[in-house]
């Protein structure tokens, strides 16, 4: 009996999926869906940051110089909107006799000196009211000290004379620590805050948060200089900075998926590639083991 010699038959060709075939699936169909989402918000983000970014309604120029009344510039208790930094105010109001307190390293025209500073308990409001005001300036502690010993004794001898005060409202500068080996009740910040720790006569108060540089010197003092502030750009930089964030990040997004589309079909792929390559190995195998037994 003759044998016949066994045949090897190819194998069917396997094509692997081509990129868009697996993107067109619809596991990663849903997962560009959830990235276009994320994008779409991201990209909102941006253009809100971007429409923050332009001023279209900045103020008129020189309006800070334009003197306006406290009670219509902010309220007790409020943060100064940053157009109003630096506003010109006026408001007329009483001092309290016992609140004159000296603050220190204060500069005029770069001179380091020192600030009296006042309680001046606001006239006409409902409820108790009170704003920090910076009265004069000296580059003498002395002269700071015998300045507000005589603003005290003034406003003892006639605890209801009205005065009015106009100046630059200025926002808290913040607490301070006071320097090594210096008394402990120093001020070296110019802080409503801190001030009312040290003011009398506080109870139901309401308190300002900024406070007054008087234009004029009151007392036996020198005027504060307090120059105009620089007029603020109708571009706000920053904010343009955080919109192309945004526009990165939505971008990144969209990239992810890709990225991440691409690497499951190059996986895909190889593994293809793998299973063919072993099965080219194994087929001469297979076949002299069918010629031996034959």
């Amino acid at each position: 009996m003759t044998s016949t010699p066994a045949t090897d038959s190819a194998p069917p060709q396997i094509f692997p999926p081509t990129l868009r075939e697996v993107m067109l699936r619809p596991r990663w169909i849903a997962l560009l869906a959830f990235s276009l989402v994320i994008a779409g918000v991201l990209a909102w983000l941006g253009q809100w940051q971007l429409g923050r970014a332009v001023d279209t309604s900045p103020p008129e120029p020189g309006q800070t110089e334009v003197v306006r009344p406290l009670a219509d510039v902010v309220q007790p208790g409020d943060y100064l909107p940053e157009p109003l930094v630096g506003q010109r105010v006026e408001v007329s109001g009483t001092w309290v006799a016992s609140d004159f307190i000296v603050v220190s390293s204060r500069f005029n025209d770069d001179v380091e000196g020192y600030w009296v500073t006042g309680q001046l308990r606001v006239a006409g409001t409902t409820e108790p009211t009170s704003i920090a005001v910076a009265t004069g300036w000296t580059s003498d502690l002395g002269q700071a000290d015998a300045a507000a010993a005589r603003l005290q004794a003034e406003a003892e001898a006639d605890p209801t004379a009205v005065v009015e005060v106009t100046g630059r409202l200025i926002s808290d500068e913040g607490p301070s620590v006071p320097p090594a080996g210096a008394d402990p009740q120093t001020l070296v910040k110019m802080s409503p805050a801190m001030l009312l720790g040290r003011w009398h006569d506080t109870g139901d108060l309401s308190v300002y948060r900024q406070y007054i540089a008087s234009q004029t010197a009151i007392g036996p003092l020198d005027a504060i200089a307090s120059p105009a502030p620089d007029e603020r750009s109708r571009v706000n930089w920053l904010n343009i900075f955080y919109a192309a964030e945004w526009a990165i990040f939505a971008g990144f997004a969209l990239y992810l998926w890709y990225r991440l589309a691409r690497d499951a079909w190059e996986k895909e792929v190889e593994d293809l590639e793998d299973e063919q390559l072993e099965g080219e190995q194994t087929r001469p195998l297979a076949a002299d083991a069918a010629e031996s037994r034959d």
